[in-house]
C-alpha cells in the first residue's frame, strides 16, 4: 500500500500542495535561531577596476530583511532610495553573505556599520549588480525540535535523501518565503491588483491577519478594518509598520486607493505582482501533477528552456513544443540539453496549446485573471511581460548531505548542506525532509511523484 503525504493547509494555499517523495518526514523546526539558516551567495563577481564607477560590497548580515538592509546601508552612505543593488534576495531570519553594489566611490562604513552587519570586502568595479547576477547559493541548515528517536530520525532522513537522488530532479516550486516570510499576504495583494481592484489590494495589505502578527499589529489591523479612519489608524499602527503608515498617510489626505498605493516603493509593488505570478506557477505545477502530466517528458503544448553544458539556464527564450518537433524536443531533454518550463504568466505569455495549455487556461479562469491583465493600466510601472521558469531542478548530485548532530548539539536536531542554482528555494528541498504536520492518506492509492526517476 502506497502512502500519500499531504502538506498542511497553509502550504497548500500557496500552491505547495504536494511532495515529490512519498517517504515519511522527520518533522522539526527551521530557523529557530538565525544561525540555523546560513546562506552564502555563489557570486559572479563584477570585474574589479581601480577607477571603476561602481562600489561592490561583500556583506554578512544576521536577521536582516533584504530591502531594509539595503535601505539602511544606503542611508549610511548617503545614497538616494533605490540606488543599492543586489543579485539575489536572501532570507530574513538567517545568516547571509552576499554582494551589494552602488554607483559611486567607496565610503568608509567601518567593519560593522549596523547591528549584525559586517563588511567583508570592498572594491571598485566597472559594472554594478543586477538581479540574477550570481550563480546560486550554498546552504547550511539546521533542523531543531525533532521528536523522533535518533535511530528513526536517521532512517527517515536517509530514506528521503535516497528517494531524492533516485528521482534526480525535484519540482522547482516557489518556497513559502516568496509570499512573505513573516506575513504571507503579498500574493493576495497581487491578485487584487491583477483583478483591477486597487481598493481591495490596499484593504488586504492593511487588514489581512496572519498567525505571525504581533499583538500590537493585530490590534491595529482589526481596528482599521472596523473603522476605516486612516487618520486614526496612523495613531494606532506601530512606527515600525513603515509601509502601512505610508499608505495610511496618503489615504488620510483623501487620495484614492490606486494613487495611495503608488506611494509605496516600486520594488515593493513589483513584489506583489511577482508573488502572484509565483502562486500561479506553483498551482500550475500542482495541476499538471493532478492531471498526470510529466514534469520532465515534453508533450505538444509544452515549452523548453535550453541548458548549458554546466547545467545552467543561459536565457529565458522558451522553445514551443509542437507535433512536428516533439521527437527532437524529447531528445534534447533526454540528452540534458533542455528542461521543461512553465510560465510566470504575463501579458506576453503565448496562447496556450495542448493539454498544458488547457491546464493554464483553466487555472486563469479559476483565478478570474487574463494574461492581458498584467498590463496593469492603473499601475503601468509594474506591468509584467511574463517569462519562463524550469519546472524542475536537479537534485545536488554530490553536495546534498544529511549530518547527525555533533556531540555538543541536541540529539533532536540534524543538519543539511547543499548548493542550489539561483532562483531555487532551499525550503522547497527541505520540506521533502520535514513534511511538517503532514498526515498520511492511506486511501490515496499509488503515489505519482510528478518527477519520474532517472531510469524512467
Amino acid at each position: 500500500m502506497s502512502v500519500r503525504w499531504s502538506p498542511p493547509s497553509a502550504e497548500a494555499e500557496l500552491g505547495l500542495g504536494f511532495y515529490a517523495t512519498a517517504t515519511p518526514g522527520t518533522g522539526g523546526r527551521l530557523k529557530v535561531e538565525p544561525e540555523d539558516f546560513r546562506v552564502d551567495e555563489i557570486s559572479l563577481y563584477p570585474f574589479p577596476e581601480s577607477e571603476g564607477p561602481y562600489t561592490i560590497l561583500r556583506v554578512s548580515a544576521r536577521n536582516w530583511e533584504q530591502h531594509e538592509l539595503a535601505r539602511r546601508l544606503s542611508e549610511r552612505i548617503g545614497l538616494p532610495r533605490g540606488r543599492m543593488a543586489w543579485a539575489g534576495t536572501k532570507d530574513r531570519r538567517a545568516i547571509t553573505e552576499q554582494l551589494l553594489s552602488y554607483l559611486g566611490p567607496p565610503v568608509d562604513l567601518g567593519a560593522e556599520p549596523l547591528p549584525g552587519v559586517q563588511i567583508r570586502e570592498v572594491y571598485r568595479a566597472r559594472e554594478g549588480l543586477v538581479l540574477g547576477h550570481h550563480f546560486g547559493n550554498a546552504f547550511d541548515l539546521r533542523v531543531r525540535e525533532v521528536t523522533l528517536a535518533p535511530e528513526m530520525l536517521a532512517e527517515r532522513a536517509g530514506a528521503t535523501l535516497a528517494a531524492l537522488k533516485e528521482l534526480g530532479r525535484f519540482p522547482n516550486l516557489f518556497g513559502p518565503q516568496r509570499f512573505g516570510e513573516v506575513r504571507p499576504v503579498t500574493h493576495v495583494v497581487g491578485r487584487w491588483l491583477l483583478r483591477g481592484d486597487s481598493r481591495a489590494a490596499v484593504e488586504a495589505y492593511l487588514t489581512q491577519l496572519t498567525e505571525a502578527e504581533s499583538d500590537e499589529g493585530r490590534r491595529a489591523r482589526e481596528a482599521y478594518a472596523a473603522h476605516h479612519d486612516a487618520l486614526r489608524a496612523l495613531r494606532e499602527f506601530p512606527p515600525a509598520y513603515r509601509f502601512e503608515r505610508t499608505l495610511l498617510d496618503h489615504l488620510a489626505r483623501g487620495q484614492e486607493p490606486a494613487r495611495a498605493f503608488r506611494s509605496l516603493p516600486r520594488e515593493l509593488r513589483l513584489l506583489f505582482v511577482h508573488a502572484y505570478q509565483s502562486l500561479l506557477f506553483n498551482r500550475y505545477l500542482g495541476a499538471r501533477r493532478a492531471e498526470g502530466l510529466s514534469f520532465t517528458n515534453p508533450e505538444e503544448g509544452d515549452y523548453l528552456l535550453r541548458t548549458a553544458r554546466d547545467g545552467t539556464i543561459p536565457g529565458t527564450d522558451a522553445i514551443p513544443v509542437r507535433r512536428d518537433n516533439l521527437p527532437e524536443a524529447r531528445t534534447m531533454v533526454d540528452r540534458g540539453r533542455a528542461v521543461l518550463a512553465g510560465p510566470l504568466v504575463g501579458r506576453s505569455t503565448p496562447e496556450p496549446l495542448g493539454r498544458p495549455g488547457e491546464i493554464l487556461q483553466k487555472l486563469l479562469a479559476e483565478e478570474s485573471v487574463e494574461r492581458a491583465a498584467f498590463r496593469l493600466p492603473a499601475h503601468p510601472d509594474i506591468a509584467s511581460e511574463g517569462t519562463w521558469r524550469p519546472l524542475t531542478v536537479a537534485v545536488p548530485p554530490m553536495g546534498l548531505r544529511v549530518d547527525p548532530p555533533s556531540p555538543e548539539e541536541a540529539l533532536s536536531s540534524y543538519r543539511l548542506t547543499f548548493a542550489l542554482p539561483k532562483g531555487t528555494y532551499a525550503t522547497v528541498l527541505l520540506r521533502e525532509f520535514l513534511k511538517h504536520d503532514a498526515r498520511p492518506d492511506e486511501t490515496a492509492g499509488p503515489e505519482p511523484s510528478g518527477v519520474p526517476s532517472k531510469q524512467a
